[in-house]
């Protein structure tokens, strides 16, 4: 949980969300890439109760979080403000939501560039890989916002929705991936950049999608490119 519009006095309510650039946040924490897969969603509500998700695109990711030793609730790493998250402006439409739909062609990877050197950051990692996905996924999902209490690290999402006037779309947010040994020691430092690419993974190869980061070549069918600049508030 990172957002909500029309939150009254809460930073949920500031979108964080860029395709272009993160926004280091002030206070001096390390900040990692966390390459995933977007689902872009409908959401469909009876009685003020979730009945229904039905995912309509998706593309890259970057689930940047804080490490935050203080943090009461997982949403204290997830939103420092503007430009403290990713989404590819490159959206694929989704078909079917489905084991063995088109989304199970897909594989997530990344890269980080500073002082003009390209790594590897997250392993390459096939979408169809993931066990909470599709149906199991979607259902999991309507019944945390439906009956998630404020609990631990969690919070209450009814409430939420409520406040912010159940919103009719959502984002999901799938399949981290591992760090490489690189990514695992190596933290975003302001003049980086950072890139999560989706990729159609029968017409590409890793190799392929290396020579694309490499020549900054960034439009190519079937592929969400998310190109993300790393800057100091």
């Amino acid at each position: 949980m990172f957002y909500f519009p029309n939150l009254n006095n809460s930073f949920l309510s500031i979108y964080p969300i860029s395709s272009s650039e993160i926004l280091l946040p002030k206070i001096s924490y390390n900040v990692q890439i966390e390459p995933e897969v977007a689902i872009i969603c409908d959401v469909s509500y009876q009685d003020n109760k979730v009945v229904g998700i039905t995912p309509k695109k998706f593309g890259a990711y970057n689930d940047c979080s804080i490490r935050r030793a203080d943090a009461k609730k997982i949403s204290h790493k997830k939103n420092w403000g503007v430009s403290s998250k990713g989404l590819s402006d490159q959206l694929i439409d989704i078909n079917s939501f489905t084991k063995g739909s088109r989304l199970d062609q897909f594989a997530i990877t990344s890269f980080h560039k500073t002082n003009g050197d390209i790594f590897q950051y997250g392993e390459t990692s096939a979408v169809s890989k993931y066990s909470y996905n599709y149906g199991k996924l979607l259902s999991w999902i309507i019944d945390r916002l439906n009956n998630q209490p404020d609990q631990g690290p969690a919070e209450n999402i009814t409430h939420y929705l409520n406040e912010s006037g159940y919103p009719k779309k959502c984002i999901i947010s799938i399949g981290a991936t591992r760090y490489t040994s690189y990514g695992q020691k190596n933290f975003l430092k302001p003049g980086d950049t950072s890139i999560v690419v989706v990729f159609d993974k029968n017409k590409y190869s890793f190799e392929d999608i290396l020579a694309f980061v490499h020549n900054e070549n960034y439009v190519h069918e079937d592929v969400s490119f998310l190109v993300q600049n790393i800057l100091k508030d």
